[in-house]
């Protein structure tokens, strides 16, 4: 059976978490889009951890990791982070690199660096780490295969070559810097060559036999829903679909292999990077819901940047979870929350004098303005309980008017950091 793990919002829902937690019970975890420029804030037995690249279920020992096709693969940044976690003392993961996965290059991430510096102040906030243009070359049929660094040397060659004079015309005639050697990219291409040999295969193969034998496999986005090229706040978007339907595309499966889809959604918003926000909240209110967030407090895993901060915004995340096609949600950082006298849930769009409750294309969120409704809050610490009917009645009315505004079954709610702070439900919607 395969299962997807998926962001309803803008990311930073806590997907990090729910996944480490449901690999406890599964066989393979898959990374299927992506790359580092995002992160996966995960406490366990073994401490805390932020994983960027490689799926959320390296911490069992009788699970294997796959990095699909769909992910950017930064070769030297994935072995840096499996040799931090045997580091301390995390037992090494089996790991499978799919021979399809298309390699990020030094030179992507110099290119992302000029490109915002050049833009400056209209930049997109990314967080440098080369998506972009990782994934303007792969559409561009310029990019570089795991499969070609075991090809004919002379055609990687002449491939390198070429690339590298194109890039070079770029770099010195609109962004003023230093041109490339393409004898240094050859070289590092034929670095990466043995770095990653041993655990390249055909990974869509691999899972086709697994799935055949049952196994259970789990599929881990990055981001959410709204950054997602196409259905994102488009153009503050990432570069790859955070859907889970690609799930199937980024591993190499059948859709219909997918059974159930588990949108992760906060229990309150909060957004790195630019991009409209309409819940968002300032000054005071901000800082301390992100002093209070998260584990330590809300601070990108990537980037360490402040979180943007906002209140639950149920018309961005409806929409999330229908372009998730989520057939349960797990509900998470609910403890956060107990410090308030009231919670602002907002429930619709003021857009040009009109309300809505369906989420906009871009031009028009520009404009909307948050219509809340307000729920008394519970006043109360409820880390530690772990059975649903023991969590206060205010608590409890909380997250099942989340439930009736987005219309997807709460099945877990998280009411802490740890893998087992966990409450699972059983929901009227699933009667």
């Amino acid at each position: 059976m395969v299962k997807a793990i998926v962001g309803a919002n803008w990311g930073d829902e806590g997907k990090g978490k729910i996944t480490d937690m449901l690999a406890e019970e599964s066989d393979i975890i898959v990374r299927f889009q992506g790359g580092s420029n995002a992160g996966h804030t995960i406490i366990n037995d073994y401490g805390k951890f932020a994983l960027h690249l490689l799926p959320s279920g390296v911490f069992y020992s009788h699970t294997t990791s796959v990095i699909g096709n769909g992910v950017a693969l930064n070769i030297p940044y994935l072995f840096k982070e499996v040799n931090d976690l045997v580091s301390r003392g995390v037992p090494k993961p089996r790991i499978l690199v799919s021979d399809r996965a298309q390699i990020l290059m030094p030179y992507h991430i110099l290119f992302d660096q000029y490109e915002e510096e050049r833009l400056g102040g209209k930049s997109f906030g990314s967080t440098k780490s080369g998506i972009a243009p990782f994934y303007s070359d792969k559409y561009a049929k310029i990019g570089f295969q795991v499969s070609e660094l075991f090809g004919e040397e002379s055609d990687l060659r002449d491939k390198v070559n070429s690339v590298i004079e194109m890039k070079n015309v770029l770099i010195e005639h609109l962004y003023h810097k230093e041109p490339l050697d393409p004898d240094e990219i050859f070289k590092t291409l034929l670095e990466y060559r043995e770095m990653v040999r041993p655990y390249v295969c055909d990974t869509s193969k691999f899972l086709h036999d697994a799935i055949k034998d049952g196994k259970k496999i789990l599929l881990e986005g990055q981001l959410g829903s709204l950054k997602d090229p196409d259905f994102g706040i488009y153009p503050m978007v990432t570069s790859s679909s955070t859907l889970a339907s690609y799930g199937a595309i980024g591993a190499g499966i059948p859709c219909y292999e997918i059974k159930d889809v588990v949108t992760v959604v906060k229990a309150y918003s909060s957004a790195v990077g630019a991009g409209e926000f309409v819940s968002e909240i300032f000054g005071d209110e901000a800082d301390e819901l992100r002093r209070r967030g998260g584990d330590g407090g809300e601070f990108g895993a990537t980037t360490g940047r402040p979180r943007r901060m906002g209140w639950f915004d149920a018309v961005a995340t409806r929409y999330g979870c229908r372009m998730q096609g989520a057939t349960e949600v797990a509900l998470t950082v609910l403890d956060v929350l107990g410090y308030l006298d009231t919670l602002p849930v907002c429930v619709g769009y003021e857009i040009d004098g009109q309300v809505t409750k369906d989420f906009p294309t871009t031009h028009l969120l520009k404009k909307a303005k948050p219509v809340y409704e307000y729920l008394p809050g519970w006043k109360e610490e409820i880390r530690g309980i772990k059975e649903y009917d023991k969590l206060p009645e205010n608590c409890r009315k909380y997250i099942e008017f989340i439930e009736k505004e987005i219309g997807v079954p709460i099945t877990m709610v998280s009411n802490g950091p740890e893998r087992h702070e966990i409450i699972r439900r059983k929901s009227e919607l699933q009667k």
